[in-house]
C-alpha cells in the first residue's frame, strides 16, 4: 500500500525536535573530540607505561574531565537516538527500530568502557593498599587499562557503525533527504566498522588507516547534523 505525504508529515517530529538533536549531535562530535583527541591522545604515550602514567597524574583534573565529558556525551546522545527513530519510523519501522536498539547497546558498551579510564586514576595514587606493588608495575596495569579502554572504544563503535549503515540506508529511500546525506553516512558506518575489525583483528593495519579512517565519519556525521539543525524537512 503506498504510503501518503501526509502521512510522513504526521509521523515525522517537529522543527524544534530536529533543531535539538543537530545542536547535541554536533555538540557530541566536539565531546568525542575533545576526550580522543585533545586528552588522551596528548597524554597517552604509545608504549611508555612511566610517560603515561606521569602525563596523567600531571593533568589528572584534565583526565577527569574528559572522562565527565565522554558520559556526557552519551547521555546526550540519548535524545538524538529518539529523535532519528521518530524521524525514519516512516521510512520502515523496522530498521529504525533496529538502528535505534544497537545505537543504545553502542552507547550502553561506552559508558560501561569508561570504567578503564576511572583504572589508572586508583593504579596511581596514594591510597596504602598500592604500597604492595612496585611503582613499575602500577604503571603497567595503567596504562594496560587505558589500553583496553581503546579496544573497548573499538567494539562500541562496531555496533554504531551498523547503526549509521542503517540510517544512511533509511536516508537514502527516504524522500525527504538528499540521497548524498544516506551514501555519506553509510560511508561513515562503514569506515567505522574497517577500523574496528582492523583494530581487533589486525592491528599494525589499524594504526596505518588511523585517523585518515576518521575523516569518512567526521563528514558524514557533521553533514548529517547540520541537515537536522536547518530543519527544514519536518512538519
Amino acid at each position: 500500500m503506498a504510503v501518503s505525504p501526509a502521512f510522513f508529515a504526521a509521523e515525522r517530529p517537529h522543527a524544534w525536535q530536529l533543531r535539538m538533536a543537530g545542536l547535541l549531535y554536533l555538540v557530541l562530535i566536539v565531546l568525542g573530540a575533545f576526550g580522543e583527541m585533545k586528552v588522551r591522545g596528548a597524554l597517552v604515550v604509545s608504549g611508555d607505561a612511566a610517560a603515561t602514567a606521569h602525563n596523567i597524574m600531571a593533568s589528572e583534573g584534565l583526565w577527569r574531565a574528559a572522562i565527565a565529558g565522554d558520559l556526557l556525551m552519551h547521555v546526550l546522545d540519548l535524545p538524538v537516538i529518539v529523535v532519528l527513530y521518530l524521524l525514519l519510523r516512516p521510512v520502515h519501522r523496522g530498521v529504525a527500530l533496529f538502528a535505534t536498539l544497537i545505537n543504545l547497546v553502542q552507547t550502553a558498551v561506552l559508558a560501561a568502557n569508561k570504567l578503564n579510564l576511572l583504572l589508572p586514576l586508583f593504579l596511581l595514587g596514594n591510597a596504602a593498599y598500592l604500597k604492595a606493588f612496585p611503582p613499575e608495575q602500577l604503571q603497567a596495569m595503567a596504562y594496560l587499562a587505558v589500553k583496553v579502554h581503546g579496544f573497548g572504544f573499538g567494539i562500541g563503535l562496531i555496533f554504531f557503525g551498523v547503526a549509521c549503515v542503517a540510517r544512511g540506508w533509511l536516508l537514502f529511500r527516504s524522500g525527504f533527504a538528499p540521497k548524498a546525506l544516506g551514501v555519506l553516512m553509510a560511508l561513515a558506518g562503514a569506515s567505522y566498522l574497517v577500523n574496528s575489525f582492523a583494530l581487533l583483528l589486525a592491528p599494525a593495519v589499524a594504526d596505518m588507516l588511523f585517523p585518515f579512517i576518521m575523516l569518512p565519519p567526521l563528514v558524514g556525521e557533521a553533514a548529517f547534523a547540520l541537515w537536522l539543525l536547518a530543519a527544514r524537512h519536518s512538519r
